[in-house]
């Protein structure tokens, strides 16, 4: 790539600067399976009009995207420019601060979309590389690399995941017929298309009545070798989830989330359910919501406290509709199939009865396509 830089008022940049940004962004993009816990980075460095290394990180505990990008350049490093999707880190970690990697290359100025949210950075990378004389700019395509890490963005500011709730529907809005039966209501497409969600989330949250009900997977099963298995999170209030049940015995890790009891004898309970089951699950004991149950926001700062980014829930309309009365779902994919099930057959959600239009939340539509012969919504909530 070689665009010449045109001349651009102060706080602005060039065309050729988005260029190398958006390169950064679809590097960055490469690690939506496996950066978990740590966001999704890439790095672009430019000299001379052109770029001259590149690289994204790719997993957790392995280099960052300057330090693949740095040694992608070589020599050419010295005196470029470096683009990157995220404020780079001046602390250490499992890795060394990419702070010192880029001074030690000798780059000369940085460019960053976002600042990074991370305690431990926010704001003190930007500022290292300006003490040693660097020119330091943001905010170049800031949107686009938030929106790249959601879930890195939510654990840091609100201590939880960003939070998907999945749903798959009839034209009439059901889910299943009132006997239960919902295989399959969507095309082979959508359920594809839903393997790319649970291969990109860190785990997927489901309660014990849906996995009682139907003994699901919960697996990625479809994609690039090897696959990471998201840490599967069932919310069983009462352990009710048998040892033998298939969240259990597939690849990857479960943990259940559940309530103390004292009159239940939990742990000698807990510890005999996890002996029979997966040797990765475990039982977590945390605090009842006003119904008894799990409290569903304990449930998620749970997540966010064990660096959880993204989470992608399937269950019945009880949890769905829990988690949308409490006002805990981010985003809904909802996935339309042009058939009708009826009015006896299933709900999308339980939720209660409106005497006023006024009072029905509202959801925006922020994409919007065809997957196979069914139409896929994402929505947020609001207006605008």
């Amino acid at each position: 790539m070689a665009v010449a830089s045109d001349a651009v008022p102060a706080g602005r940049f060039t065309s050729f600067e988005h260029q190398a940004m958006a390169r950064a962004l679809e590097l960055a993009g490469r690690g939506r399976c496996s950066t978990h816990p740590n966001p999704r980075v890439g790095c672009v460095l430019v000299a001379d009009g052109r770029i001259v290394g590149e690289g994204w990180h790719e997993r957790a505990g392995e280099p960052h995207a300057e330090t693949f990008a740095l040694r992608a350049a070589g020599a050419k490093a010295r005196g470029a420019t470096a683009f990157v999707t995220l404020e780079p880190c001046n602390h250490h970690g499992r890795t060394p601060p990419c702070t010192e990697a880029l001074l030690a290359a000798g780059v000369t100025r940085v460019i960053y979309a976002v600042a990074d949210p991370n305690p431990r950075v926010d704001g003190s990378g930007a500022a290292r590389l300006r003490a040693a004389g660097l020119e330091v700019r943001d905010g170049l395509m800031a949107a686009e690399a938030e929106q790249l890490n959601l879930g890195f963005f939510s654990r840091m500011r609100r201590g939880r995941p960003w939070l998907r709730l999945k749903l798959a529907a009839s034209l009439d809005g059901r889910t299943a017929l009132a006997n239960g039966e919902s295989r399959w209501i969507t095309s082979a497409a959508a359920r594809e298309d839903v393997q790319v969600w649970r291969a990109e989330s860190a785990a997927i949250l489901s309660s014990s009545g849906t996995v009682l009900a139907d003994d699901p997977a919960l697996t990625v099963r479809s994609g690039p070798e090897p696959r990471r298995q998201p840490l599967r999170v069932i919310l069983d209030s009462r352990l009710r989830v048998p040892a033998h049940a298939r969240v259990f015995r597939e690849p990857g890790a479960t943990v259940r989330l559940a309530v103390r009891d004292a009159r239940r004898g939990d742990e000698p309970v807990a510890a005999r359910l996890d002996a029979a089951g997966n040797a990765t699950a475990r039982v977590e004991f945390l605090e009842a919501g006003a119904d008894g149950r799990v409290s569903l926001r304990a449930a998620l700062a749970w997540m966010g406290q064990h660096g959880l980014n993204e989470g992608w829930v399937e269950a019945g309309p009880t949890l769905a509709g829990a988690l949308l009365r409490e006002g805990l779902v981010d985003e809904l994919v909802l996935y339309l199939a042009p058939t009708l099930l009826g009015p006896d057959a299933r709900p999308l959600a339980l939720w209660p009865a409106l005497e006023k239009l006024a009072d029905a939340p509202r959801w925006r539509i922020h994409d919007l396509r065809m997957i196979g012969t069914d139409a896929r919504m994402m929505l947020r909530q609001g207006d605008e």
